[in-house]
């Protein structure tokens, strides 16, 4: 299976890389459009901020191609928020793959941000991407911003407000927090999302 990791300058690009080769996928790393449009799952990871991170697909001339994938699309992190219409981070316009605009989480004293650690998954709908992850597993999380909880909204989880965890419309998907340093249930979101995640 060709698997592509886009080149999106995030520095867990390598983690997801190697779980990725733990399950048996070898995944090219490249910003280069053609290789992007030919693979058979892409998967847009990021670590860092909205604003810099789209300034980048532009630079690339990636925008138009990844809204026009017709292959699966798995967003990490920072790559999940990317795949919606816009962010409060930097106000930058987004993909547009998504409805719905990610906003900075609301900080307490029970609830600080950013929001690092590990926190329970909560299903709200059924999804062949969370096959064998059970209602209440833990994932890692390191994030400022969310996704706002929608009819997309696959499971969720709550710092402060519930969030968006997993989402999926159509051939997109998305993870807020990161599978490769999830253990076993980012692990088998990753073995979904490769052997075919219809939502």
């Amino acid at each position: 299976m060709e698997v592509v990791l886009i080149d999106s300058g995030g520095a867990n690009i390598g983690s997801v890389r190697y779980a990725l080769e733990r399950l048996g996928a070898n995944a090219t790393l490249t910003a280069d459009p053609g290789t992007i449009a030919q693979a058979e799952r892409v998967i847009l990871p990021g670590v860092g901020a909205a604003g810099p991170a789209m300034a980048r697909l532009r630079e690339l001339g990636l925008v138009e191609l990844i809204r026009e994938l017709k292959q699966p699309l798995l967003g990490i992190c920072l790559g999940m928020q990317l795949l919606f219409e816009s962010s409060e981070e930097g106000e930058v316009e987004c993909l547009g793959l998504l409805p719905g605009r990610i906003a900075r989480m609301p900080a307490s004293a029970e609830a600080r941000v950013p929001h690092i650690g590990w926190n329970r998954l909560r299903s709200e709908r059924d999804s062949h991407l969370l096959d064998g992850v059970a209602d209440g597993a833990h994932a890692y999380f390191v994030h400022s911003y969310a996704a706002p909880v929608t009819e997309d909204t696959l499971a969720t989880a709550i710092h402060g407000a519930a969030f968006a965890a997993v989402v999926a419309r159509g051939n997109c998907y998305g993870a807020q927090f990161h599978p490769e340093r999830s253990a076993a249930v980012g692990s088998r979101l990753l073995e979904n999302f490769l052997r075919g995640a219809a939502a």
